[in-house]
């Protein structure tokens, strides 16, 4: 410790390779939100996200999509609203997310950054997002772009997820679904279960692993200066 002078010796620690490494029984479903960004009647974004469903229940998942219909706008209510509620408690029930947006003007919809909003970093002690896995998905009405997906992948960082590598654009959405709603066969759909595939794998990797994985540093510090300033209160 004497060439690491600025750490704090009773927060900094060897990494626990055996805790992290050890392999974690659990048979469960993981269980994965979908959130899509438009109200569309046809909605292409929410056509995909019941694609993913689909394969995610194939794959073992349990999986709700939420519906963004009748979400208030960030601040403009109490986060005691049932549409806030359903939200948020479905962002803590979930192992990971789909976040499937259309891309307007150039970005991801006011819908869809409306639902990433209202998931606050933290409630008391409890983070939503924080160490669960996450997959990128958008819809184009014209050539393929990747924008949306681009700033959805920064949002992720920002709720401390882990995004994985893979994403889909699927672009002229209105020509890749037949008149059932059903997404037709294609390179596009191919990517799709890629995504979700990958998605399923690495979910089930990270579930259970929060406690070490998200276990930082800086807040070891924070949480041994706080305890020590107890302490010194009291003597």
């Amino acid at each position: 410790m004497t060439e690491l002078i600025h750490c704090d010796s009773d927060a900094l620690a060897p990494i626990d390779t055996q805790q992290l490494l050890q392999p974690v029984s659990d048979d469960s479903p993981i269980k994965i939100l979908i959130l899509y960004g438009s109200l569309r009647t046809r909605s292409f974004s929410r056509l995909l996200a019941q694609e993913c469903a689909r394969l995610l229940k194939f794959y073992g998942a349990e999986v709700r999509i939420y519906n963004p219909s009748g979400l208030p706008l960030p601040d403009d209510c109490e986060d005691t609203h049932p549409k806030v509620s359903e939200l948020r408690e479905l962002a803590q029930w979930c192992d990971g997310m789909v976040w499937c947006s259309p891309e307007r003007h150039g970005a991801m919809t006011g819908i869809m950054k409306t639902q990433i909003d209202w998931i606050p970093l933290s409630i008391g002690a409890v983070r939503p997002t924080q160490g669960k896995t996450l997959a990128l998905m958008q819809v184009s009405g014209g050539s393929q772009s990747f924008n949306a997906v681009n700033q959805m992948r920064i949002l992720g960082r920002w709720m401390r997820m882990f995004t994985i590598p893979n994403q889909s654009s699927v672009a002229k959405a209105w020509l890749e679904f037949d008149d059932n709603d059903r997404m037709k066969p294609s390179a596009y759909y191919n990517r799709v279960v890629d995504v979700i595939e990958e998605l399923v794998k690495f979910t089930l990797l990270l579930r259970n692993k929060n406690d070490i994985l998200v276990d930082r540093y800086s807040e070891r510090v924070e949480s041994a200066e706080a305890l020590r300033k107890r302490v010194s209160e009291r003597s």
